[in-house]
């Protein structure tokens, strides 16, 4: 239903030739933070990386290119889904670090798994930090997340960064 609902946002501003109205992209990102998040801290679908073995792999590949390809600020692997709060450095572009991560952890964990086929849903959620305040939410909002979720000693969270912005 969410995504029926977003794409015909979409669909509907493309058959009319028009860019998204600004009232049309909130809806979009209303759709998906509030929808979406509590599916997933319900913990619905797919738990693959309830397993330690599997949150391990995917907290790794987080934690294994900083400092080289992007800066961490914050992480939590939850069950079914990934927060990161991360900076990319230098010529490094966001759609290339998710295909990294998504890629490597997908192929690991579908061995482990014994299983074929999509680990990761294709489309991510993606928020520009635009200030100091901003990042510091992001960064809260990403280390509560197992507590919101009811993961009073959940395991996979963590802080690399102290919040302050660093240059790439």
């Amino acid at each position: 239903q969410i995504r029926f609902e977003r794409e015909d946002i979409v669909r509907t501003a493309s058959q009319m030739n028009r860019p998204l109205s600004a009232a049309e992209e909130e809806r979009l990102a209303r759709l998906y933070d509030k929808k979406v998040e509590s599916f997933l801290d319900a913990g619905h679908g797919a738990c693959w990386m309830k397993r330690d073995n599997i949150a391990r792999i995917v907290a790794e590949a987080l934690l294994h290119f900083d400092g080289q390809r992007y800066w961490l600020h914050a992480w939590s692997v939850m069950p079914n889904h990934v927060h990161v709060v991360m900076e990319p450095i230098a010529d490094h572009k966001l759609s290339d670090i998710l295909h990294s991560w998504k890629s490597f952890t997908a192929k690991a964990a579908n061995k482990i798994l014994r299983r074929k086929g999509e680990f990761w849903q294709p489309e991510s959620y993606d928020h520009l930090i635009r200030d100091q305040e901003d990042l510091n939410h992001a960064v809260a909002y990403v280390l509560s997340n197992p507590i919101k979720a009811g993961l009073y000693a959940w395991k996979w969270v963590g802080r690399v960064r102290d919040g302050g912005r660093r240059s790439g």
